[in-house]
């Protein structure tokens, strides 16, 4: 891999999903694009399939030391960031009186140490007119049964954003969060496990206009947050969610 002149965007968790999505969106705007995740297969196929140039680079979020070596790698690679798109996370189900500390401690140590050492590593990296999007989720505000402890983590992830954007006076650097509804995701369904109809069927009737989102609707507002057309957007939380948060 060589340095371009190309803008550089960084999506974490970015072989399926919503950050799938989101990467194949900011390819088709032109930019680099560097996916990351955990198995090296699915990033692989991802690469495969994403318009445009594009790379994947093996990472764990919940590892401060992975993290480091990536922006390292990114670093010597590529030069800078200009768009950084936090998205790697998991919600693991359970209600009260069946929440295991090792469910616990891998949803914190994801979704919310995963998201600080994501956003401080790549501070070096970035420089006045970046952004970064961070992929939060309606659970900050109503998390639903079962879902208590990933609706803790994506709060303090709010709260983390209200803080960094006083930290980040001055650098010209933007920080917002994309907050997606349910999202018709594989990823969703395995969080509801053997309940996953039901739960789809609940979620769907909740929704105002009638269905749950698709990735490629999550991707848009990223991408939207992430550009020049944003940029005196700072330090918001938006819903993509079909206004099912609001009932």
């Amino acid at each position: 891999m060589s340095r371009t002149d190309r803008k550089i965007a960084v999506v974490t968790g970015g072989s399926s999903g919503i950050g799938f999505a989101i990467a194949r969106r900011l390819a088709t705007q032109g930019m680099r694009v560097i996916i990351t995740g955990r198995q090296k297969d699915a990033l692989d196929r991802a690469v495969q399939e994403l318009d445009g140039d594009a790379a994947g680079l093996t990472a764990d979020v919940s590892s401060p030391a992975s993290l480091e070596a990536l922006y390292a790698e990114i670093g010597n690679s590529f030069g800078q960031i200009h768009t950084l798109v936090a998205n790697a996370g998991l919600g693991l189900h359970a209600p009260l009186g069946k929440i295991t500390e090792a469910d616990y401690d891998r949803q914190f140590n994801t979704n919310v140490k995963g998201i600080v050492f994501t956003v401080q590593g790549a501070l070096p990296l970035m420089k006045a007119g970046a952004s970064i999007v961070i992929v939060g989720s309606t659970s900050s505000i109503d998390p639903g049964p079962t879902m208590s402890i990933y609706g803790a983590t994506k709060a303090a992830v709010r709260n983390l954003m209200r803080s960094w954007v006083s930290d980040l006076k001055g650098t010209g650097i933007r920080i917002n969060i994309v907050s997606p509804g349910p999202t018709n995701t594989q990823s969703l369904r395995n969080a509801f496990g053997e309940h996953a109809a039901e739960a789809l069927a609940f979620l769907t009737e909740k929704s105002p206009i009638g269905r749950i989102g698709e990735p490629e609707e999550i991707a848009e507002v990223a991408a939207f947050l992430a550009s020049d057309a944003a940029s005196y957007v700072n330090g918001i939380e938006m819903f993509a969610d079909g206004g099912a948060s609001q009932t």
